[in-house]
């Protein structure tokens, strides 16, 4: 039987990783073992490790972590709240890490249980770096259910869907909802609506077990704005009628309530009030997010929050300001 390059290169890879990160062996030594250079076993474990083979988990957070956790759950009423630690970075990228990194983990020890048999998902920067860290899991009886438009205005795929990515961890089936986020008005979504592909995947997608989702602001650094989903002229639309928060395509002022704008009408997908009362989880990264998170809190919509340690820092302080004016 001949052996592909690619299936010799990864069983390479995992014994290569073995010897490393188990056996504690020097690069020079798996070398000589493995009878290639240092340079070959340099590019060997940096191929397990993109490849998901290598897992690491540092276990606990810090105890500052835990007394938010404790503040935003009794404050916002979640089931679970996960701060990751600040890495020290200061910057938006940063926090994103983290969070991807405690959003793994969270997500992996939700889908090694077997009651999830069906995942509704959306999409943004942080969902995408946390299915990125995200070890491999053999879920093929997952169904991956896109609860939004999985295309740009202009038909394209959108970067941050995160579907193709979650099949490829899991080796589980994703559906794409093949329409855009946004239609261009309202009677283009009620065209795309009368497919019968995009209403049984609706109706499908509505009938999941838990529902994964970013939240979006309207800001220049929300992906919203930053990968040209909404023009300028819309966000200045929305800012000007307060709106904050972008959850699942619908837009939010920060006491939680619909903004009035006509943009969230144009939303092709699941509307947060038809998931209320499942399992939402929210994955939120950056201090820029604070009003946004703010916001999708104080719908009462998500029960489980993972975000970073200085975004929820001022999340505390923001939301405790607020009380004290009203007070």
């Amino acid at each position: 039987m001949q052996v592909r390059d690619d299936d010799w290169t990864t069983h390479m890879a995992i014994r290569a990783a073995w010897l490393s990160f188990v056996g504690g062996r020097t690069q020079g030594e798996i070398a000589s073992q493995l009878g290639v250079s240092p340079a070959k076993v340099h590019r060997l474990i940096a191929h397990a490790q993109k490849a998901g083979y290598v897992k690491f988990q540092v276990d606990g957070r810090p105890m500052e972590c835990l007394k938010l956790e404790n503040e935003l759950t009794d404050r916002f009423h979640l089931t679970n709240c996960i701060i990751a630690p600040d890495l020290g970075g200061g910057d938006d990228d940063s926090a994103v890490r983290a969070v991807a990194a405690s959003g793994a983990q969270f997500l992996a020890a939700l889908l090694s249980g077997s009651n999830l048999t069906r995942l509704g998902v959306g999409m943004g920067r942080t969902l995408t770096a946390t299915v990125e860290a995200l070890p491999k899991i053999t879920r093929p009886d997952l169904e991956i259910m896109s609860i939004c438009g999985s295309l740009t205005r202009t038909l394209a795929a959108n970067p941050y869907d995160i579907i193709q990515k979650m099949q490829e961890r899991t080796g589980g089936v994703g559906y794409y909802l093949p329409v855009p986020y946004f239609a261009e008005n309202r009677d283009e979504k009620a065209m795309f609506l009368t497919q019968r592909s995009v209403q049984d995947l609706m109706a499908r997608a509505g009938g999941s077990d838990a529902f994964l989702v970013g939240i979006g602001s309207v800001e220049n650094e929300g992906h919203l704005v930053r990968r040209g989903m909404i023009s300028k002229q819309e966000q200045e639309e929305l800012l000007s009628v307060g709106a904050v928060c972008d959850l699942m395509g619908r837009f939010l002022t920060l006491d939680g309530k619909l903004a009035p704008d006509t943009l969230g009408d144009c939303a092709v997908g699941l509307h947060f009030d038809e998931v209320r009362g499942s399992r939402v989880i929210a994955l939120v990264g950056g201090e820029s997010k604070v009003d946004a998170t703010l916001a999708a809190l104080r719908t009462g919509v998500i029960t489980d929050l993972v975000t970073d340690e200085t975004l929820a820092r001022a999340l505390s302080t923001r939301a405790g300001l607020q009380l004290a004016q009203s007070a």
